[in-house]
C-alpha cells in the first residue's frame, strides 16, 4: 500500500494551499483518514482526521481555517488550508487506517510527507 501526497510548497502568510493524498495498492476498506504534521524540533501532531462513521476532528489551532475531505471511492484524503500562519510551517503526512478484506485487522499507513512553508 502506498500513499502519495502532493500539494505542499511555499506560501505567504494569509494564503492558501491544498494537500492531496491518494492511496494505491491492496486496500478496500478505509477507517480513519487524515493528516499529521511535524514542525522542526517538535513532535508529530494530528492536524485533522475523519472516521468512517462520519466524524471529523481538528486540532484547535486549525479550526475554522482548515477543511478535511475524503473520498472512499477515489481513495483520497485532502486538506484545504486557508489563512495560513507561520506556525503552520511543517512537514505534513497523510495517514490512513485501512484493510484489504473485511476479516483483516486494520493497518496504519503513512505517506512520505510534503513540506509546507509559510513565510511571514
Amino acid at each position: 500500500v502506498q500513499l502519495q501526497a502532493s500539494g505542499g510548497g511555499l506560501v505567504q502568510a494569509g494564503g492558501s494551499l491544498r494537500l492531496s493524498c491518494e492511496s494505491s495498492g491492496s486496500v478496500n476498506y478505509f477507517n480513519v483518514m487524515g493528516w499529521y504534521r511535524q514542525a522542526p524540533g517538535k513532535q508529530r501532531e494530528l492536524v485533522a482526521d475523519s472516521t468512517s462513521g462520519g466524524s471529523t476532528n481538528y486540532v484547535d489551532s486549525v479550526k475554522g481555517r482548515f477543511t478535511l475531505s475524503r473520498d472512499n471511492v477515489k481513495r483520497t484524503v485532502s486538506l484545504q488550508m486557508s489563512s495560513l500562519k507561520s506556525e503552520d510551517t511543517a512537514v505534513y503526512y497523510c495517514y490512513v487506517r485501512a484493510k484489504q478484506f473485511l476479516w483483516n485487522e486494520w493497518n496504519d499507513y503513512w505517506g512520505q510527507g510534503t513540506l509546507v512553508t509559510v513565510s511571514s
